[in-house]
């Protein structure tokens, strides 16, 4: 397999340096260019997208493309980028220019070896594609193409679990990267088109719920509550994508109490702290699950804040659902911590002080 991936790419670089070639041996000068009759243009928005991001922070990537395509006129103004040529050579431009794009938003990042990989292949399989394909465990590429993936066995299970069940229970203690891999598993199924939007909630028990004592509007009150989930997602999505995903909708965060009355279909919902929910509460959420939903509930039930006459709903639910076909239970322990070496000790430390 690692034979046949060297090869592959030993014959990208050939066709690359063939191109590169040839475009050189064929300048278009700037008499030439006022010349070229362009009879065709192709405009593109780069919505979401900081053309940094594809063209470079001095647009490098664009004096690239433009040496790639010495017979087109390429522009960039704000996030709009023209094209003016031969009908021909745009539509081939523009096959080769989505091709960056679908890159980008897959792997985050994209350099100026990926675009001459993008040029000059001529396979429906790309470079990417295969270092994706052996790039084993993968969940996704995240901000600057940062690799995501499950770090620990269980957390493996969550993934692994993800493909056969609509609803899953991830129980341990913090630091086992429970709710991380399921705000990742929730990323790829959107990135995928797997589902329509993504709903994270938790129970602002923490402030009893009753959060008028709080300054600043509902979201500002909210948000102190909700800060891992944002924290999660911007490792995992380009800043002005997410504000984009935020505002419309696609990715919603908001308290559980806001659940209520709600049918999330199409959707994959994370509800994140879940030992703080009351029975009634995560009843309440589980019921609203809706065609094509993926659900996936998190908690520690070492770290409940409700009050000492209230029952965890977590801990009730693990009792009523653990033989539901179509529900699994996977539980963490201080072997998946992914943080300082010291949280494993002091889960440990902690555990052995209740034996």
């Amino acid at each position: 397999m690692h034979i046949e991936y060297h090869h592959r790419i030993f014959l990208l670089f050939c066709r690359i340096i063939q191109l590169l070639i040839k475009a050189f041996n064929n300048p278009v000068t700037n008499k030439n260019k006022e010349e070229t009759q362009f009879t065709g243009e192709y405009n593109i928005i780069l919505d979401d997208i900081h053309p940094s991001d594809i063209f470079g922070l001095r647009e490098e990537r664009l004096r690239l493309l433009k040496k790639l395509f010495p017979k087109l006129r390429i522009m960039v103004r704000g996030n709009e980028l023209k094209a003016m040529g031969d009908d021909e050579e745009l539509e081939y431009f523009k096959r080769k220019f989505n091709h960056i794009l679908e890159h980008f938003e897959k792997f985050g990042k994209v350099t100026d070896e990926v675009i001459l990989e993008i040029i000059a292949s001529e396979e429906s399989q790309t470079l990417s594609a295969i270092i994706d394909a052996d790039s084993s465990g993968v969940l996704l590429h995240g901000r600057n193409g940062m690799i995501i993936k499950a770090r620990s066995p269980n957390q493996q299970r969550m993934v692994d679990s993800s493909k056969k069940h609509d609803m899953i229970f991830a129980i341990g203690p913090a630091g086992t990267g429970k709710t991380y891999t399921a705000v990742a598993l929730a990323v790829r199924a959107l990135k995928n088109k797997e589902v329509r939007r993504i709903i994270l909630t938790r129970p602002a028990v923490e402030a009893g719920e009753n959060l008028g004592f709080l300054p600043g509007d509902l979201k500002d009150k909210l948000d102190p509550y909700l800060q891992p989930l944002y924290d999660a997602l911007r490792d995992m999505i380009p800043p002005s994508k997410l504000e984009s995903y935020l505002e419309d909708k696609t990715i919603e965060i908001a308290p559980l109490a806001f659940m209520r009355g709600r049918t999330l279909d199409n959707a994959f919902a994370i509800l994140d702290e879940a030992q703080n929910a009351t029975e009634s509460q995560l009843k309440m959420f589980l019921t609203r699950m809706g065609r094509s939903a993926k659900f996936i509930i998190t908690g520690d039930i070492t770290q409940i804040d409700l009050p000492r006459n209230q029952t965890s709903g977590l801990i009730i639910a693990t009792r009523i659902l653990n033989k539901v076909k179509g529900i699994d239970f996977i539980f963490l322990n201080e072997k998946d911590v992914i943080r300082h070496p010291l949280v494993t000790k002091i889960i440990l430390a902690y555990e052995g002080d209740k034996s």
